[in-house]
């Protein structure tokens, strides 16, 4: 599991030392996504990746050592300049090749959306299935950092409305190599969203991350703890609080399940469904703004589908709906953490 000390410790720009030693049992989720890069280029000679810096100085580590492997051909630096970037992929997939574009901060993709939802999104429906764009956009996303508004947001929500569009969102690291791997072989565009908080975590080396045909599918949440009160369905780093307040929350005697759907768009609203009608309760954790956020969407989803089961109406947490804060002690005023979990959960119960 996670070592949850390590989850928020401000270290985003390391490139990760080579593991040796007492490291070789664990994986930090940046090396996980980097393992899932080398495997998909040895696979596949079509794939490719492009984006600032990404062969000589990685903003976020992740690519760091590939440019030597596989040369600069294939791990382009490029301009900033989003728009042109995901156009070129997207006539690179086209063509026949299977791009991976990294944008230095997720919310530069608000400069591209025409490229992505017109474009990419649409090709295949708009031509009967003769065309389509495989191409896969890495977004480093999230709050928690003090990074300020415009490299703090969570805009998943925002292309989840889209069709056409894949949306996935790993929280293990297990899931980051994986969904990586998964969103590259994919045939329609897949946006691939990064919490920075999670690039320094380490994580125990297990068979899924050392076996390179590991490929969730998407659409299939994953159940990371089982519990019989209450319901949390959680995205990226929410994960994670919402597991640690689930521990404090069973000394008190509430049993909480934690649901995280890996994937948005599509999104498993089966599994979410029945674990509601298992606990009567739901509460749905995410730093996307609330209104219009993929929070509504479920609470939505399970108020049609599951309503006689519920005890209690569903509830959210999220970004009020503001700007994130670049002081620390504001963003830790917008966005939810364990305590804000905690007293959820508790008054979902009482």
């Amino acid at each position: 599991m996670i070592d949850r000390s390590r989850l928020f410790e401000r270290n985003l720009f390391r490139r990760d030392a080579p593991e040796s030693g007492a490291e070789e049992d664990s994986v930090s989720f940046r090396a996980a996504i980097r393992a899932g890069m080398r495997e998909e280029m040895e696979r596949d000679e079509g794939v490719f990746q492009m984006g600032e810096d990404i062969a000589t100085a990685p903003p976020f580590g992740v690519t760091s050592g590939l440019a030597e492997e596989f040369g600069t051909d294939r791990i382009r630096n490029v301009p900033a300049t989003e728009v042109a970037v995901i156009g070129a992929a997207a006539g690179a997939g086209i063509d026949g090749l299977r791009p991976v574009v990294e944008l230095q901060f997720g919310d530069f993709l608000s400069v591209a959306i025409d490229q992505v939802t017109h474009q990419a999104a649409m090709l295949r429906h708009l031509t009967g299935g003769q065309v389509s764009v495989p191409i896969v956009v890495r977004l480093p996303c999230g709050g928690g950092e003090s990074t300020g508004p415009q490299h703090s947001q969570a805009m998943y929500s925002w292309f989840a409305h889209a069709p056409g569009v894949k949306v996935a969102l790993p929280a293990t690291a297990a899931d980051a190599k994986g969904l990586f791997k998964t969103a590259v072989r994919d045939d329609d565009p897949v946006l691939f969203f990064e919490h920075k908080s999670l690039y320094s975590t380490r994580w125990e080396r297990t068979a899924e991350l050392d076996d390179p045909d590991h490929t969730p599918p998407f659409g299939e949440a994953a159940v990371r703890r089982e519990g019989t009160d209450v319901t949390v369905v959680a995205t990226l780093a929410m994960v994670h609080h919402a597991l640690a307040a689930a521990e404090d929350l069973a000394d008190a005697g509430v049993s909480v399940e934690v649901v995280d759907p890996r994937t948005v768009s599509p999104l498993d609203t089966d599994t979410i469904v029945e674990s509601v009608e298992k606990t009567g309760r739901l509460l749905v954790v995410d730093e996307a703004y609330l209104p219009c956020g993929i929070q509504g969407e479920i609470a939505a989803t399970v108020a049609e589908e599951a309503f006689d089961a519920l005890e209690a109406p569903p509830r959210r947490l999220g970004n009020p709906g503001v700007p994130v804060p670049f002081a620390p002690p504001l963003e830790d005023e917008v966005l939810p953490d364990v305590d804000d979990i905690a007293a959820a959960v508790t008054a979902l119960v009482e």
